[in-house]
């Protein structure tokens, strides 16, 4: 009764979100405004909803795939930064600086350049006059950023929780309505279930309804051995005699807290809002829950997103000898449309011309 007398209640406003937001589109589709192309292929991966689909594991995974064949850069808003205008990113900057995403692509990939910049249509040719051996730039989270036209778009939406059953904000939370998934090239659903047959990939295929050229990609979540927060060499295999305090700040922690239940012995989770800074109450919490867990083998167990904003406090959780450990991901593609999808990528890039 509650969640429906919500809907209800912010219904017309979500009506006046959209009109908002299908104005500006219209005026982008018509050629009153228009978008700016580049001299080399420009790459975006993004999403309708405001968060929770996966996005920065399906970054990694191009910049780790593309990487092997071409100079690559990124560009993100960095978002919750405290900085303003165009900032490169440098791997001794902190997360305030530049945004936790952006300074977790550098620290993982230290020769790749990143920048952040509000505007992409400024931002892009900053970027190029520094590295002028980029040969492709990915945008982080610019779908409906339309200032810029990718040369690919590839939109993100979650198995749990797909376009075409939520509803613009803030009755729901899309950004744009789910006639916007036209725009894409490339639709990935995310954090599927490892058991997806083709029969279920079909039925969802369906819903979604792309247009001929849309190609439709199902992939999943793999996550690795945690490692110590100052030690990566350090490594931990999660064992059903485990107890787990998860701290994370992330958006949509249900598949993450699905995998650790299956994984350990007990699991406790301190739950913040995606990007969140960890302030000094937080980190008397988080350790005042930890002392509390009647365990003989017990952690802490974080994001790599949340270990980036979590280093601001790494004197104290040094100082006090926190055993925090970090949980690696990485995307996987089910049904065997990894090769596609690669395939896919490498053609159209292949077909760009200036």
């Amino acid at each position: 009764m509650g969640r429906y007398l919500l809907r209800l209640l912010t219904f017309p406003l979500s009506l006046v979100y959209g009109a908002i937001v299908g104005i500006r589109n219209i005026l982008y589709d018509t050629g009153v405004l228009h978008s700016v192309r580049f001299s080399i292929p420009i790459i975006s991966v993004g999403n309708l909803s405001v968060g929770g689909t996966g996005k920065t594991p399906h970054v990694e995974y191009l910049i780790r795939f593309l990487s092997r064949y071409i100079r690559i850069g990124v560009l993100s808003r960095g978002y919750k930064r405290s900085t303003r205008g165009f900032v490169e990113v440098r791997s001794n900057h902190d997360a305030r600086q530049v945004g936790d995403e952006p300074l977790m692509y550098k620290l993982k990939y230290p020769d790749l350049p990143v920048a952040v910049a509000e505007s992409r249509v400024l931002g892009i040719p900053e970027l190029l006059n520094r590295h002028p051996d980029i040969q492709t730039i990915l945008l982080d989270d610019a779908f409906q950023h339309r200032e810029v036209h990718p040369y690919i778009n590839i939109l993100l939406t979650e198995y749990a929780r797909p376009f075409f059953e939520d509803h613009l904000l803030p009755m729901g939370t899309l950004r744009e309505g789910p006639s916007a998934m036209r725009r894409a090239d490339i639709i990935i659903v995310t954090k599927c279930p490892e058991t997806l047959t083709t029969q279920q990939a079909n039925d969802f295929i369906r819903k979604i309804q792309p247009l001929p050229h849309q190609k439709v990609f199902f992939t999943r979540y793999r996550y690795g051995h945690p490692y110590a927060f100052f030690d990566p060499d350090e490594r931990k295999v999660l064992r059903d005699r485990h107890t787990v305090l998860l701290v994370a700040g992330i958006a949509r922690t249900e598949y993450l807290i699905s995998y650790l239940v299956d994984h350990v012995r007990a699991l406790y989770t301190l739950e913040f809002g995606d990007h969140h800074y960890f302030s000094a109450r937080d980190m008397d919490e988080i350790w005042a829950q930890f002392q509390k867990m009647d365990a003989p083998e017990k952690y802490i167990l974080t994001t790599e997103k949340d270990a980036v904003r979590l280093y601001l406090h790494r004197e104290r959780i040094a100082r006090e000898g926190w055993p925090l450990y970090i949980l690696p991901v990485t995307v996987e593609f089910l049904l065997g449309g990894e090769e596609v999808f690669q395939k896919t990528i490498k053609d159209t890039l292949m077909q760009f011309r200036v």
